[in-house]
């Protein structure tokens, strides 16, 4: 006979009552009674197949989805979303061998995404440059307290590196000038790096070095800053860093594979799963492929090429790059893609060297005559480089600030497509600080028709760096700094970024600034900006999900949080549909999982239920 049994089935074998049972019956009667089994250890197995691995129960899962539904609970199997709905739908697709994470209420959203993060030249920065950042440094004495420190720990001769400070953050509100530091650097070379990372202070030891003196003439593209009798102040913008920024010892592979995985993890740590990481070369290229490899990169990467500024450059890399750089034929394994190519057209907002239609402003109301900032090369070059770039299949993106930087950047664009009308590009906008009306315009149409022209603006300028950026941009042009409510009502979609390490790399922040606008230390007001371009969170947390997403070409398996797609999800705190907007800037993450695994979990997270 065949006795069932709650966890499966056990075949006994007992002697017949009948003394005179034929042996063939017998046989008989066996090979039916193991096909019985057979075919219910088979079901069995189909049952415990098409179990859940992981569900969430009890939860706000919030799944920016089309409707934009809220639900209670997921399901996750071999990494892709199995299912979203109720407790009890979820529930019913839970087995025994299924981990249960009783949300108690949090809110789930996908993982946030960021479309301009230079991982992995901020990593190294992060791990191995010295911090000179607010609100550690607030005063010129606390940034030579923190370099006398680091010049006493560093070995004889060895150049000493900083990164971080801001002169709207300094209480004197100015440049730090190699006068301000040589006394305390101990004949060592230093390079202090602005958070902008367009300009940096080198001391006379590193300016020596570099062979910059008064006789010196600007680069191109760059700017040798001087004080009145022609010497130099130390201060070096865009393209004349490179006199000294290349003479300290690189970063070696071991570091820097070291500090993208650590790095990786703390963006696990706020709900993080992927980044856009622009202007990357061979190096930082194998790097990700051997993270990846060791299951060290619980992120998605879209990687853009450095695409240089000359033409001769571009024919290197459409030969080496272009058959394995298209998107939107395959985005591979969907984790190390090679998405594209980054350039060029402008300076920064920081250092007033991007380029502008009027003269940049200083302190808000002065204006800084006959400055109306440069083009990082020739525009002619730039527009070329776009279109060689278009027609070899690329995708492009070029960082564009100022407001005649904007329109040029578009123009080309609009040429490159005229000439070749390819849709599905989706090429990018990096930073779009103010554009004019005829980029809107511009945007708004080529997305519409051909899948072009996606602004990758970075809310938290408003933020980390807006007292500089107001006193720059000047009351008359600050009203238009990041237009997300302008995008909106006109349908041209955005894809928010943070420009790590030129602002802090958590997402949470792009999140509330986009809503707040509001600038750190009001130097020239709270709201310097206004509130006029504000967005709801619920739009902006799409400009951190589904639209980077889109900018990555995976919005059909990432960015929201749909059956079949990767299980990239970040748990909350708190709820961000429903908090004060200043609560957003504080949510803390409590779990994240990528390609439906835990990477993260937050200590007395996730109990069961």
């Amino acid at each position: 006979m065949l006795d069932g049994a709650r966890d499966g089935y056990e075949l006994r074998i007992v002697p017949s009552r009948a003394k005179h049972m034929n042996d063939r019956l017998t046989l008989r009667r066996l090979t039916m009674a193991l096909c019985c089994v057979t075919t219910a250890l088979a079901a069995c197995a189909r049952s415990s197949a098409s179990d859940a691995d992981i569900v969430l129960l009890h939860g706000k899962v919030i799944t920016v989805d089309s409707a934009d539904r809220i639900a209670q609970a997921i399901a996750i199997k071999d990494g892709k979303i199995l299912a979203v709905g109720t407790d009890s739908a979820i529930e019913a697709l839970a087995g025994s061998a299924t981990e249960r994470i009783d949300l108690k209420g949090a809110a789930v959203t996908p993982g946030l995404m960021d479309t301009h993060m230079h991982f992995s030249g901020g990593a190294w920065e992060r791990m191995f440059v010295f911090d000179v950042s607010y609100p550690a440094v607030k005063t010129m004495a606390d940034v030579r307290a923190v370099l006398a420190r680091r010049v006493a720990a560093a070995r004889a001769g060895a150049w000493v590196l900083g990164r971080g400070w801001d002169e709207g953050k300094l209480e004197e509100r100015r440049l730090i000038t190699a006068r301000d530091i040589d006394d305390v650097s101990a004949g060592h070379p230093v390079i202090l790096g602005h958070t902008t990372g367009h300009y940096l202070t080198a001391n006379s030891a590193a300016l020596a070095a570099a062979k910059v003196t008064r006789d010196t003439k600007d680069p191109p593209g760059g700017t040798i800053d001087r004080f009145p009798d022609g010497t130099p102040t130390g201060v070096l913008k865009e393209g004349a860093m490179s006199l000294v920024s290349g003479l300290p010892p690189g970063e070696t592979p071991e570091q820097l594979r070291e500090a993208m995985a650590a790095l990786a993890r703390e963006l696990s740590a706020e709900g993080m799963t992927g980044v856009k990481d622009p202007g990357i070369v061979q190096a930082n290229w194998d790097a990700y492929q051997r993270l990846a490899a060791d299951s060290a990169l619980p992120l998605r990467v879209f990687a853009l090429w450095h695409g240089g500024r000359s033409m001769a450059n571009a024919e290197r890399v459409i030969a080496e790059r272009a058959a394995t750089t298209k998107p939107y034929e395959s985005t591979g394994d969907d984790h190390v893609i090679s998405g594209g190519i980054k350039l060029y057209i402008d300076g920064s907002g920081g250092a007033r060297t991007a380029w502008m239609y009027a003269d940049w402003n200083k302190n808000l109301v002065e204006v800084d005559r006959d400055n109306r900032g440069y083009p990082a090369f020739s525009p002619d070059t730039l527009r070329a480089l776009v279109k060689a770039y278009h027609d070899a299949g690329f995708h492009v993106s070029v960082h564009s600030i100022g407001d005649r930087g904007i329109d040029w950047t578009m123009d080309s664009y609009a040429a490159a497509l005229a000439a070749n009308p390819q849709p599905g590009r989706r090429h990018g906008i990096i930073h779009a600080n103010i554009p004019t009306d005829h980029a809107l315009d511009l945007m708004a149409d080529l997305q519409r028709r051909l899948d072009a022209s996606y602004p990758e603006p970075s809310a938290t300028f408003m933020w980390w760096i807006g007292d500089t950026y107001a006193g720059n941009f000047g009351a008359g042009r600050n009203a238009r700094l990041n237009p997300f409510k302008t995008f909106a009502q006109r349908g041209i979609i955005w894809a928010g970024s943070s420009d790590f390490p030129v602002t802090p790399f958590a997402a949470r922040y792009g999140l509330w600034a986009s809503v707040a606008r509001e600038t750190m230390l009001g130097v020239h007001g709270k709201h310097a900006f206004g509130t006029a371009e504000a967005v709801d969170v619920r739009t902006a947390l799409k400009s951190f999900t589904i639209w980077p997403a889109r900018q990555m070409f995976l919005e059909k398996k990432v960015g929201s949080i749909e059956v079949g797609k990767y299980a990239d999800l970040a748990v909350w705190d708190r709820d961000p549909y429903s908090v004060p907007t200043d609560e957003l800037k504080e949510m803390r993450c409590m779990m994240t999982l990528f390609n439906g695994k835990v990477v993260f979990r937050r200590e007395g997270t996730g109990t069961p239920p």
